[in-house]
């Protein structure tokens, strides 16, 4: 008895410092979101208070301020109707395949932009026409998604258009706004190249007029408040002649290349700054361009230059940047180069993926909901 005596007491005073610890809102945040997500998930249900905590949309600002403090990658091989994509480490090793909810039988899923913690995809839907041929038409299926949380969101319909639209993503940290710019008319003129963007807090629509340019691909990076895109070369389409940009007031410009790029040259973030990548296949060299603006002009200054340890005809087919280093998908093989070291590391999957036009960008795993973060829930 006196033993059960002291056990009970011992427990009473262990609860007594934990009901201290709980009863500071701010110390259980700082604890928690330093968690994996994977962790946290089932943390919510250990008690009302955790519950509120890590349903807190200040909490989620936290988790993923630390987040970032670490970032991945993420890789989508794009391989028909397998819609699993790859958490892969920096030093390239993966970390765990996730099967992407709401995404099963979708055919030709590309990963077009990530931010936050959220990645966006696109599809267009193939139907039948009359003849019941299976045809692909114009409709563009637009979906935003956590994988993490294994949360995704399916975005309403935008206009009709009539070629495929290009779609971009501005991942701000209270809401994110998708652009999509679409051709109205056939003839495909200047003048009918419209925009419109969806917030994720109204989840509609909105038209914003006409932009003076038609991007590439969708294929898009975010850095600080700005979507970017390639704009094609009036010499040669598959050749990126400028960019592109939309900031998230809306506001439209372009900006020009430093100097003649070839069809292999990429835009990432690289550590919080818009970089090119520019692929020479002639001289077997790679620049790393970074964009910075001085008295509301921009610049290009050319961080390195180095040898490509790969045969150009073995084509760079996508490229990620992650605080120093470069993520690189080639037809043959997977490597990152170091940029301060200038070491090239040549990855060695386990998975030898079938690969079809991959998309790789840097990620940073958050409890972001794929609607968007909620409103400030005390």
């Amino acid at each position: 008895m006196k033993k059960m005596g002291r056990n009970l007491l011992n427990y009473r005073k262990r609860t007594s410092k934990w009901d201290a610890v709980e009863s500071s809102v701010d110390v259980v945040q700082d604890i928690l979101s330093r968690l994996p997500v994977k962790c946290l998930i089932p943390f919510k249900t250990i008690s009302k208070l955790w519950y509120k905590v890590i349903g807190n949309s200040n909490f989620m600002k936290l988790h993923l301020q630390h987040s970032k403090e670490n970032p991945i990658f993420i890789l989508y091989p794009y391989m028909g109707a397998v819609t699993d994509v790859y958490l892969v480490s920096a030093s390239g090793s993966v970390i765990e395949e996730i099967a992407l909810p709401g995404c099963e039988n979708i055919y030709f899923l590309s990963m077009i932009c990530c931010h936050n913690g959220l990645v966006c995809f696109a599809n267009c839907p193939r139907v039948l026409d009359s003849n019941m041929t299976e045809m692909c038409v114009t409709v563009l299926e637009i979906r935003v998604c956590n994988p993490s949380t294994r949360d995704v969101h399916l975005l309403p319909q935008g206009s009709p258009s009539v070629s495929v639209p290009v779609v971009g993503v501005a991942f701000g940290l209270s809401e994110y706004k998708v652009f999509r710019i679409f051709h109205v008319d056939s003839e495909s003129r200047d003048d009918d190249i419209k925009c419109e963007v969806y917030s994720s807090s109204t989840r509609t629509w909105r038209d914003i007029g006409s932009v003076p340019k038609y991007p590439m691909r969708s294929h898009n990076v975010y850095v600080d408040g700005t979507v970017y895109w390639f704009i094609a070369s009036d010499d040669d389409y598959e050749i990126p002649g400028s960019i592109f940009s939309i900031d998230t007031e809306e506001h439209f410009r372009v900006i020009e290349l430093p100097e003649e790029v070839t069809a292999h040259a990429f835009l990432t973030d690289l550590d919080g700054s818009l970089c090119l990548v520019a692929i020479y296949d002639d001289d077997f060299i790679m620049d790393i361009w970074l964009l910075w603006s001085r008295d509301g002009a921009d610049y290009w200054e050319k961080k390195c230059s180095d040898y490509i340890p790969y045969s150009t005809n073995e084509d760079t087919d996508t490229v990620a940047g992650r605080k120093n280093e470069i993520f690189l998908i080639t037809t043959e093989h997977y490597y990152i180069y170091d940029i301060e070291r200038r070491v090239w590391t040549d990855l060695d999957f386990e998975d030898d993926f079938d690969r079809n036009c991959p998309a790789v960008f840097s990620f940073t795993e958050s409890l972001i909901p794929s609607t968007g973060l909620p409103a400030n829930n005390n």
